[in-house]
């Protein structure tokens, strides 16, 4: 075999310094995009099982609110074990991970002004540490008491965190950690003096699985109305659905765990779809972006990670030790929260998983006062400069959201509208301005 000529060496090592440095440059944490703090929160000073966190300082204030009066959001992602960087560098934060593996300005960040406080949860996800597989929590109870313990260490970070009133928000099986989280800080409080409380504010959920055993059952019926099954492969789906529900009824929570996925399986199936998170998508989310980004030794030193520790955008171990914990309800505790706080439940139009219609399905058996009216209350129309946004309904504490053309990621798919909603939600603005005798 012939060596290349000269020039023609010369033009491929030239070519493979170009790619070298490309890479090498594609993969930086530029100071600017620098979380304003980042670290640990332990919830075991024994074992040293800790919490990891990001947090962004408000970019902004509004109508001139001091920084010790500004909200701060927490997000939680779902999976169960799935990390909430993808929350922070994909969908909601203020720099998201493009393509080239490199960092560009969001517009749509929820931190534009509130401060906005990501968390690995619960621990062995992400960046986080659980010191033994036995220590990852097994059921909701466990997981709010070990994100109580992070908050109030958050807190306890910097005295301008002590009266900020404090929001939940989150996306899938957040729909869980949420309302216990909320429901967990509002029966501690009861219990504590106001000094010594957790400024809860509100709670917002984004395509949230929270009542899976009214949640799985329409998943059939959803996806032949969309013109994506036909009525036998509906009749099918509805079978397997109805083994979830007997599972459940019959405490074999495994059981009822397996057999939902298999009807999720069966859904994607039967449709060809990419991906159930959007059935318009004709490939899944890019979310291996965020993974690749932070397996970086550069950005791992930035975020005050041990760099021989290994990311994982979703943990299986934590996925097994919640896995007969899947199917179990929660909505008792957003009967609860709506009593005592504002809810917010919005869901990206397209998702086939924790949709619209799963998310209605379950709010319609709400044991609240207030849900008879929350059901003939008008729904508007939701316009943002001019476009069709989506749809709002509200009554009092109680606020229900559909983001037109978004899937199971809204920030991402929606990144100005989503951020809209929430500071409208928040601020009390907009369609969910209070108005009259029926709004507290």
């Amino acid at each position: 075999m012939e060596s290349p000529p000269f020039f023609t060496l010369f033009l491929i090592l030239l070519s493979l310094s170009a790619v070298l440095c490309h890479s090498a440059a594609a993969v930086t944490y530029p100071k600017e995009a620098h979380p304003t703090k980042s670290g640990y929160l332990t919830v075991n000073s024994t074992s040293g099982s800790a919490i990891f966190y990001t947090f962004y300082e408000a970019q902004s204030s509004y109508n001139n609110i001091p920084l010790s009066q500004t909200p701060i959001l927490i997000w939680l992602q779902g999976g169960p074990g799935c990390s909430s960087m993808l929350g922070n560098l994909f969908e909601l934060g203020p720099w998201i991970v493009n393509q080239e593996l490199s960092l560009e300005p969001n517009n749509g960040s929820w931190n534009k002004i509130f401060g906005l406080l990501f968390l690995d949860n619960p621990i062995g996800t992400g960046f986080s540490i659980a010191a033994s597989p036995e220590e990852i929590p097994r059921n909701q109870k466990d997981v709010a008491k070990h994100l109580l313990i992070a908050l109030k260490k958050f807190v306890a970070l910097d005295k301008s965190f002590k009266n900020r009133p404090i929001y939940l928000t989150g996306e899938s099986y957040a729909g869980k950690y949420l309302p216990a989280l909320g429901y967990y800080i509002l029966k501690k409080n009861a219990l504590l003096p106001s000094e010594k409380r957790v400024n809860l504010a509100g709670v917002a959920i984004g395509n949230g699985l929270t009542d899976p055993e009214i949640q799985v059952v329409t998943h059939g019926v959803n996806a032949y109305n969309l013109g994506l099954i036909n009525e036998k492969q509906m009749t099918l789906l509805e079978k397997l659905q109805f083994e979830v529900v007997q599972f459940i009824r019959s405490g074999k929570w495994n059981e009822a765990t397996n057999t939902r996925i298999g009807v999720l399986e069966t859904l994607t199936n039967m449709t060809g779809l990419a991906t159930l998170y959007d059935f318009r998508r004709l490939t899944p989310y890019p979310t291996r972006l965020v993974a690749k980004f932070l397996n970086n030794l550069e950005v791992k030193k930035a975020l005050g990670v041990k760099e021989s520790m290994v990311f994982e955008l979703c943990s299986s171990v934590v996925a097994d030790a919640l896995h007969e914990d899947v199917m179990k309800s929660v909505r008792y505790m957003v009967e609860f929260l709506v009593r005592k706080t504002k809810v917010l439940l919005y869901q990206g139009q397209c998702d086939l998983r924790d949709g619209p219609f799963s998310t209605l399905t379950w709010v319609k058996k709400m044991k609240w006062e207030g849900i008879d009216e929350f059901l003939e209350a008008e729904r508007k129309v939701w316009m943002v400069d001019g476009k069709l946004a989506g749809y709002v309904q509200k009554w009092e504490n109680l606020s229900h959201v559909v983001v037109l053309n978004a899937g199971h990621l809204v920030p991402t798919d929606q990144s100005l509208n989503s951020q809209i909603m929430i500071q409208d939600w928040l601020l009390d603005r907009g369609l969910f301005k209070k108005s009259g005798k029926n709004e507290h």
